[in-house]
């Protein structure tokens, strides 16, 4: 907890940097306090930085398609030459990821995920996936994960601006 908590830290204050004005100097405290939230329910003092960097992907700012390809680095094997996702990572990331609408009350089941899970290796005769079947899978929108481009779109139009006037 403390190295995520000396990691969030050190991300919030470059952020205040580069946005001076906008950043909440309490973001740190207030991201702890979620992760700990979703990823912490026992209270043993104790989140996986696996979990707590999948949440920080998914609720960044960045495009879908670069939150997808951070999500396969964090949660890939090395196989030889080749960066795979089994299944059993696979399933990972999606109980991490649940967590976060779980926090609002709109998690799915454990059987979502594993509908989730069979429908990305479906036709696969290999125990793991190469990233290009993963991001064509998540490009899909994956109703385990539809909140996720939900929230992206969303978070996207507050930044349009159209040049027509109201009356």
């Amino acid at each position: 907890m403390q190295q995520i908590s000396r990691m969030l830290m050190k991300l919030f204050q470059r952020a205040r940097l580069e946005k001076p004005g906008q950043v909440d100097p309490r973001a740190a405290e207030f991201t702890l306090s979620l992760l700990v939230a979703m990823y912490d329910r026992s209270g043993t003092g104790y989140v996986k930085t696996r979990s707590a960097a999948a949440a920080l992907i998914s609720l960044s700012g960045d495009t879908l398609l670069a939150k997808y390809r951070a999500f396969f680095q964090f949660y890939a094997v090395r196989d030889g030459k080749a960066t795979l996702i089994t299944r059993s990572a696979l399933r990972s990331l999606l109980t991490d990821l649940n967590q976060i609408p779980a926090i609002v009350g709109e998690g799915c089941t454990l059987s979502c995920v594993e509908i989730a899970i069979h429908d990305c290796f479906h036709g696969v005769l290999n125990a793991a996936i190469v990233e290009e079947k993963f991001l064509s899978w998540l490009r899909s929108e994956p109703a385990v994960l539809l909140w996720l481009p939900t929230c992206y779109r969303l978070s996207a139009t507050e930044m349009v601006s159209h040049q027509a006037r109201c009356r």
